[in-house]
């Protein structure tokens, strides 16, 4: 008798402590043509995020001293989706560690040229260890309709895609 009450105790509490099934969401069909893309994450308090990406001028900037990037090395990356997405992606030096680099990206020109400028800006009442600082950065371009494109980073090409 203890051995078949002990049994059921031991049955209910697997039972108890088992998960429930969830019931799957309905797959949602959508047509042939719909473009997915992932919701943006927009907090302005995450540098990176579209609404303040951390390469980007600021309004601040206009009290602080504008000098040279070292681009080392520069390129382009196409994603695999629809419509195709295009990265830009930098890596080099800034002057010193207090430098911050900034990007200004002009939409596409009549000739489809994607100009980027790249520069740094520091406070010029800083206190700065005078080291080169290794920086590696992805830019997101987004979607460009049909065409040939280049992009050029300070005057140099750094890339060719047809969208």
């Amino acid at each position: 008798m203890k051995t078949l009450i002990f049994g059921t105790m031991i049955a209910m509490l697997v039972a108890a402590c088992a998960p429930t099934p969830t019931p799957s969401p309905e797959p949602v069909t959508l047509p042939p043509d719909t473009v997915v893309t992932s919701p943006a994450i927009t907090d302005p308090n995450i540098p990176g995020t579209p609404n303040m990406p951390s390469y980007s001028p600021n309004p601040g900037d206009i009290k602080f001293e504008r000098g040279n990037v070292f681009i080392s090395e520069s390129g382009i990356i196409l994603r695999e989706s629809f419509p195709v997405q295009v990265v830009l992606v930098l890596s080099g030096e800034l002057p010193t560690p207090c430098h911050q680099l900034r990007l200004v990206i002009d939409p596409p020109d009549a000739d489809n040229k994607i100009k980027v400028e790249a520069y740094t800006v520091v406070n010029p009442e800083m206190n700065c260890i005078q080291v080169l600082k290794p920086f590696q950065e992805s830019v997101e371009l987004g979607t460009f309709p049909g065409g040939n494109y280049t992009v050029w980073v300070n005057e140099t090409q750094v890339g060719e895609f047809d969208s």
